[in-house]
């Protein structure tokens, strides 16, 4: 049970104890709670703990701002030992607040030139030490094994061994050869 709370205040008000700014906001209403704790069966200290959230927590249409709220820092939160995350229900009405991407599938299929069937993908690996060259070599290896993109790692940014600029030309002259090959 504590460890239920724990995980519920963490991840919502931020703080496990009480604080003097605590008197300066309705707490209460803000809180994540532990509602329901089962054991998982089979397994010796081993719990289940569900957590529910106000809505009020979570930016309108913002997954970022909902998984970063539930899950950003409460994983290395030195209270437990171990912690996984195995469900999440999010309600109809915070739902509807997604505007959903600009465009649907069909205009990637039209700039891809794709259809019929699934877009396959794949994030390069590994995805920190590769050359811009290098990278973009695996680009061109991966369009032309039959993916349809690929992805940057979020590790990925411009790194001294990989500066975005060199890496996009890389990745642009990979991408006229797979096309024309």
């Amino acid at each position: 049970e504590e460890a239920g709370a724990a995980v519920a205040a963490e991840s919502s008000t931020g703080t496990w104890t009480t604080v003097w700014t605590d008197g300066l906001t309705s707490l209460d209403r803000y809180k994540g709670r532990c509602y329901n704790i089962e054991p998982v069966a089979g397994e010796e200290n081993q719990y289940i703990a569900y957590v529910a959230y106000p809505l009020d927590l979570f930016e309108e249409g913002s997954v970022t701002n909902l998984f970063t709220s539930i899950v950003g820092n409460v994983f290395g939160f030195k209270a437990l030992r171990a912690l996984r995350l195995e469900d999440l229900r999010i309600p109809p009405s915070y739902s509807k607040t997604f505007q959903g991407p600009p465009h649907g599938i069909q205009v990637e299929r039209d700039k891809l030139n794709k259809y019929g069937r699934p877009l396959l993908g794949c994030t390069i690996k590994p995805k920190l030490g590769l050359s811009a060259k290098n990278y973009g070599r695996a680009v061109y290896e991966c369009l032309r094994g039959g993916l349809d993109f690929t992805k940057d790692d979020e590790n990925v940014n411009s790194q001294p061994f990989m500066r975005w600029r060199d890496r996009f030309l890389f990745c642009v002259e990979a991408i006229y050869k797979a096309q024309t090959e």
